[in-house]
């Protein structure tokens, strides 16, 4: 599983160390509230082991450790379940990070030994890192619950690991850089508690100096918001370049071939032009006057068709080409109108997002003058 960041010789936390924010995340029925609620010390949240949410909405619950280490926890609903839609994920973590004032410290990801790790919960880490990009995996801490299971099976949380961990499990705690800690939420033993919570703690630590001390907060996730639209609208306006591109070479590759086919015909023309010549020229000198007249009157009628049919197929090909000049031209334009309403979308993001951006910091200026 590669080397972990903490070992056994963890050292409590100081009150030196500020105030600490972390948001549980997981699956309906991990252990979520029952691991708020054994680093809260007491029954904050109401726990469940039953598959139905009991966790409706956000909460944030805070303790005041015997060190004097503060720590806020924020409870969230079952945002790893099947049921959960994109947009409710991101509204709902999006309400986590305003709940914390100074931001998100640590992102607790909850998993339980008890159960195997889904195709839901895969999907659901790799929702997380849509919405908040690759950069929120610096702020994740594993945590396993169910020690109590283990620990009865006589087994270690580096057992399950080594011999049931399957590949995509394995996968998200390298990209935690190997976090974990393992929760027994049922034990009795007040020392045990307090052992699982700090060895957390070490690592929420751990995290924060990773992050140089600066918290996740509502300017990284409105800054992202902004890269992530910007991002889109490059590509769109990317895919309608290529669009109109691939219609621009379309039409022109239709007009080579008009030209070419109406080249091959007037060249064919020509020839029976000089061929119709020729043969008048030759039967002048061996045919009475009458059949050159049926000759003449022949070659003329021959070559009335093929210039009709010569003006006919250049009509047709000139009509072709116009319609599909047209059609081009309304592309174009549709095109020019999207992006100008996809630009004017854009700088209302950009002016919301600055205002927002603003507002958050007067309001940490007075936070910070009223203190």
């Amino acid at each position: 599983m590669g080397e972990r960041v903490i070992n056994g010789d963890w050292k409590p936390t100081s009150s030196s160390n500020g105030e600490r924010t972390v948001v549980l995340l997981g699956r309906t029925g991990n252990g979520k509230s029952a691991t708020g609620n054994s680093i809260l010390g007491r029954r904050a949240f109401k726990a469940s082991a039953g598959s139905s949410a009991i966790t409706k909405t956000c909460e944030m619950k805070t303790t005041v450790l015997k060190d004097g280490q503060v720590v806020n926890v924020i409870d969230t609903p079952g945002l790893f379940d099947s049921s959960a839609e994109s947009e409710y994920v991101s509204k709902e973590i999006a309400k986590c990070i305003g709940m914390a004032k100074d931001g998100i410290h640590a992102v607790l990801l909850v998993f339980s030994v008890r159960s195997r790790f889904s195709q839901e919960e895969e999907a659901a880490v790799h929702r997380l890192q849509t919405l908040f990009g690759k950069k929120i995996f610096d702020y994740m801490i594993v945590v396993f619950t169910g020690g109590d299971d283990l620990e009865d099976n006589e087994k270690t949380l580096e057992d399950y690991l080594g011999l049931e961990c399957p590949k995509p499990l394995k996968e998200i705690l390298q990209l935690c850089d190997n976090r974990w800690v393992l929760f027994d939420n049922k034990t009795k033993y007040e020392a045990k508690r307090t052992e699982q919570v700090q060895q957390l703690l070490s690592l929420v630590n751990a995290v924060n100096v990773k992050n140089g001390g600066q918290p996740y907060t509502n300017e990284c996730f409105a800054e992202l918001k902004v890269e992530s639209k910007l991002k889109q609208t490059t590509i769109w306006l990317e895919q309608q370049l290529a669009k109109e591109q691939a219609a621009r070479l379309k039409g022109e590759e239709v007009a080579q071939i008009a030209q070419r086919k109406s080249n091959d015909e007037i060249r064919k023309l020509r020839e029976n032009l000089e061929s119709a010549r020729r043969e008048i020229e030759d039967q002048m000198h061996e045919s009475n006057e009458d059949k050159i007249k049926r000759i003449i009157e022949m070659v003329e009628s021959k070559l009335k068709e093929t210039i009709t049919r010569v003006e006919q197929q250049l009509a047709e090909e000139q009509a072709t080409r116009l319609k599909e000049e047209e059609v081009a031209q309304l592309a174009q334009r549709k095109s020019n109108e999207e992006i100008h309403k996809l630009r004017e979308n854009l700088e209302r993001t950009q002016r919301e997002t600055e205002d927002q951006l603003h507002k958050s910091y007067e309001d940490r200026i007075k936070r910070t003058t009223e203190m």
